[in-house]
């Protein structure tokens, strides 16, 4: 080696040492938002603000000023205050280290546990893979759900929604699908969650068993706006290092619909117009950027189940109908079962997997279309039910659901705590359809 051959490296370094800090000033601050003046920056650079480094992300630049959202308290930060930049986008830890942690929207651990065990870190942003990289949907993950894995089967790598009102069980079926999912990783992402409801849900719902294997990533809805985002691209972006590494990933994300007002908030913040029911344009083009990082690639994939809070049970709402039409399928959860005591309140015959005919035998899907000819003559004679007006004989399906309702109820309905394997799901159907006489 030649003399001197060492130095480059170490007079770079020098050099980059040396590099005066550039610093700007918060120039306004205006409710959620603030600004700074006398600092350039790309978007998605976080800067430190004040003597307390308050965390903040440029989400928006003008030629005079940068538009910030803090990720930390607002009430901290006052106009005057020096903000100096940290020259990168965030980084967020990943590896099995995280595996059994909660984690807050900075990848930070929340639970008490200590630091995290083996991990790297990495760049937030990720690439998407390209439509041609994407490995096709084969074959099905089981979710322990016996009507999911039936009536509305899904593919690993495939992207279903669950839409539903509030209080309609979708925590709860999030939590059954984290215990009984074949999937290898659990990444869950709890958005704009109430905080009393986060720790019964890892200790009652998730339990120690599906914690094991998950990760958890929570941001509560009193945490700013841009934090509540942030969560859901963290879960996100450890859910693909798993998939790059050939896993199969179950992200789980409750809810999208908080992820949404979250971008809502920081749009309008910034100064976007209003557009369907407040919701800025920048709000649909996030949720198409966020639900096509999800998928499959060369190497793994990653099966996304998003929860969708519908506004007054309204179905047509404009973030149920964005997120509909981005999805690979939707699982309808209807009040009235759950009221009833119907769990898990699942809507079957409102229910469409886009890829099930695709990861099912042709004796499975016709066994699923058969039970759905079933439900579908029953609820066509509903009203004459009702009203005792049905006449027997007119349609021997109807007759069938009408006579066999409990069987057909205790094939829908499975408790929270006993998941049940795909071959058993599959197996009770068979014997259902043999009792309804029906093939």
């Amino acid at each position: 080696m030649a003399p001197g051959a060492l130095a480059w490296p170490a007079l770079d370094k020098a050099l980059l040492a040396a590099e005066p800090i550039r610093v700007g000033v918060v120039s306004s601050v205006v409710g959620l938002g603030l600004e700074v003046s006398g600092l350039n920056a790309p978007l998605g650079t976080v800067l430190e603000i004040g003597p307390q480094k308050v965390p903040a992300e440029v989400v928006a630049a003008r030629r005079e000023a940068l538009h910030c959202m803090p990720l930390g308290e607002l009430e901290k930060i006052s106009v005057g205050d020096l903000v100096s930049s940290s020259g990168h986008g965030a980084q967020i830890p990943t590896g099995t280290g995280l595996l059994g942690r909660v984690l807050d929207g900075l990848g930070k651990p929340i639970d008490g546990k200590g630091p995290l065990g083996e991990h790297t870190m990495v760049p937030m942003e990720h690439e998407t893979p390209s439509a041609l990289e994407r490995s096709r949907i084969t074959a099905p993950l089981q979710l322990g759900v016996r009507v999911m894995d039936t009536l509305t089967a899904v593919g690993a790598g495939q992207r279903i929604g669950l839409f539903a009102g509030s209080g309609v069980g979708k925590s709860s079926l999030l939590s059954m699908i984290a215990r009984g999912a074949t999937a290898q990783i659990n990444v869950i992402a709890l958005v704009g969650e109430r905080g009393r409801e986060v720790r019964e849900f890892l200790e009652e719902d998730l339990g120690a068993e599906g914690l094991a294997r998950s990760i958890v990533v929570v941001s509560t809805a009193d945490e700013p706006a841009r934090m509540r985002l942030r969560a859901a691209f963290v879960a996100t972006r450890i859910a693909e290092s798993f998939r790059s590494s050939g896993a199969q990933v179950l992200l789980m994300m409750d809810s999208l619909t908080r992820v949404a007002m979250a971008q809502r908030e920081i749009g309008l913040s910034a100064g976007e117009p209003p557009a369907t029911r407040g919701y800025p344009p920048s709000t649909f083009s996030l949720l198409a950027r966020l639900l096509e990082r999800a998928g499959s690639d060369a190497n793994g994939s990653i099966t996304g189940i998003y929860t969708v809070l519908v506004d007054g049970d309204d179905h047509n709402e404009p973030i149920a109908d964005a997120t509909r039409s981005l999805l690979d399928g939707h699982i309808v959860l209807d009040r009235k079962l759950a009221v009833s005591g119907h769990f898990p309140s699942i809507d079957a015959l409102a229910s469409v997997s886009r890829v099930a005919n695709r990861v099912t035998t042709r004796e499975q899907a016709q066994a699923a279309a058969g039970l759905r000819r079933v439900l579908a003559a029953r609820r066509s004679v509903q009203d004459l039910l009702d009203v005792g007006a049905y006449q027997r004989g007119s349609n021997p399906l109807a007759d069938a659901a009408v006579d066999h309702e409990h069987a057909i109820n205790n094939f829908l309905r499975q408790r929270l705590e006993e998941p049940v394997s795909g071959e058993q799901a599959w197996s009770e159907l068979t014997n259902l359809l043999r009792t309804l006489g029906v093939n």
